[in-house]
């Protein structure tokens, strides 16, 4: 299947500044904006297969309404719109108002229709909801695999994956169908896509953006995805702030403003990473040495957290799922909810000690690092219809995140994290570097992953015939 003959349809990719400057230039409107992110994904669909709902009139009329607002106040529109005119694409995880909301289940949806505090937030500074993006159900597979929707394609090689479970979002803001999106990580949903699919995926600290309804693993962050580290650190920062309906939001240390001078960065290879990722991740060491950080690299520095993080999940699973709701389940999350029941409290309380220790762990490593890097993932995307690669992919076997070992320790401690496209391998696709720092220090992974960015000065596009100007 080719994506090729719908390349030509896609707008051009303004980033928020971008946008700003072509708003107050009257080189665009909103409504202009919207029409050609509503027509992109039209094209693009269902070849790619991002979205599982699209916004239509609605976002037509709110851009409208923008355009007025522009029109009336000039410049003065975006003192407190940040986001004025930026189209950005939800998680189908995640609640909206006047957009269905399945989270890739068959199974209904009694959450009430209304936006979470993180796209209340998004729609006040301006921006408009596009559409709802495909997951797999709940979020539980690294993948969009459901059976509400088929998968999504990877931009870059349409019979990979994008990674997930916030594939959705990665693949639409890789393809140029809207500035940015919105998606959730608990075990490094936000972070897999992004490094697939050559974009910006940033995870703040646990609680820096409220997550609503709170889940019981307290695994899982609302985060950005984006086309650029700056566009990440402007959704960020709209996102952000205590709810009182999400208590962990409340508990997040103040952020602490990124200091200047080097740095000293851990660097971790962890085990069995493809030699194609090892060369893309490996070329970025010059850009952090050529600004004066010291790099040291480290043996593994603690144990796989892997079988703690599959009886949390689990648990939680198998808390959600009632008996009488196994025939719409996906067969494989289905697995998991079964796997489960079998958990006695004990051994749930053993995986919390567990995600102690290791918070204890990396709290300690990071009183003699600022940050750690290492490849976002280990390999290249597996086939779109897949849940994982071949030998992590049977359900029953537990393993459907195994293959991901460098994202799913930092939900366990709640590290903010970033992965940044560096490069691509040599059959083409993209390689994202990943970046974790303290909890609360959002803002220092955010600036080094930025100038990085900036020394590498890649443009991160698919391949197929461009729009002019492009």
């Amino acid at each position: 299947m080719s994506l090729t003959s719908t390349a030509t349809t896609r707008p051009e990719r303004p980033g928020i500044r971008d946008t700003r400057n072509a708003l107050l230039r009257d080189r665009t409107t909103v409504a202009g904006q919207v029409r050609s992110a509503l027509a992109a994904i039209r094209a693009a669909e269902p070849a790619l297969g991002a979205f599982v709902a699209v916004a239509g009139d609605r976002a037509l009329a709110e851009a409208e309404d923008a355009d007025r607002l522009l029109a009336r106040l000039g410049e003065a529109a975006f003192r407190d719109r940040p986001l004025l005119g930026v189209t950005v694409a939800v998680k189908d995880l995640v609640q909206t108002r006047h957009l269905p909301t399945t989270r890739g289940s068959l199974l209904p949806n009694r959450r009430p229709d209304t936006d979470p505090p993180a796209v209340a937030r998004l729609r006040a500074a301006g921006a408009i909801v596009v559409g709802k993006t495909r997951t797999s159900e709940y979020g539980w597979s690294a993948s969009t695999v459901s059976r509400v929707a088929p998968p999504t394609r990877n931009p870059w090689a349409p019979d990979l994956t994008a990674g997930g479970s916030s594939g959705g979002s990665a693949a639409a803001v890789a393809a140029g169908l809207c500035t940015a999106a919105l998606g959730t990580d608990g075990a490094g949903s936000i972070r897999i896509p992004a490094s697939f699919c050559g974009v910006v995926g940033f995870k703040p600290t646990f609680g820096r953006v409220p997550y609503l309804p709170p889940g019981g693993d307290r695994l899982a962050h609302l985060g950005p995805l984006a086309r650029s580290v700056a566009d990440a650190a402007v959704l960020t920062a709209v996102m952000a702030g205590p709810d009182p309906r999400d208590p962990d939001s409340a508990a997040v240390p103040p952020a602490r403003p990124a200091g200047s001078g080097p740095l000293r960065i851990g660097w971790i290879e962890f085990p069995y990473t493809d030699g194609a990722v090892r060369r893309v991740t490996e070329d970025a060491l010059p850009a952090l040495s050529a600004q004066g950080h010291r790099i040291e690299r480290l043996d593994l520095p603690f144990a796989d957290p892997y079988a703690a993080l599959v009886d949390i999940l689990a648990a939680a699973e198998a808390a959600g799922t009632a008996p009488g709701d196994e025939d719409r389940c996906d067969p494989g999350r289905l697995a998991l909810v079964r796997y489960g029941r079998t958990l006695s409290g004990a051994a749930v309380i053993r995986a919390e000690e567990a995600r102690i220790a290791l918070r204890a762990r990396l709290a300690g490593l990071m009183e003699d690092y600022d940050l750690l890097a290492m490849a976002t993932v280990p390999a290249e995307p597996f086939s779109a219809h897949a849940i994982a690669p071949p030998w992590a992919a049977e359900p029953e076997d537990l393993l459907w995140l195994a293959w991901t070992p460098a994202t799913y320790p930092f939900n366990l401690t709640g590290q903010p994290a970033l992965s940044l496209p560096v490069g691509h391998t040599a059959r083409g696709l993209p390689v994202g570097l990943q970046l974790v720092g303290r909890v609360g220090e959002d803002d220092l992974v955010l600036s080094t992953a930025g100038r990085i960015e900036a020394e590498l000065g890649l443009a991160m596009v698919p391949p197929g015939p461009r729009p002019k100007g492009e």
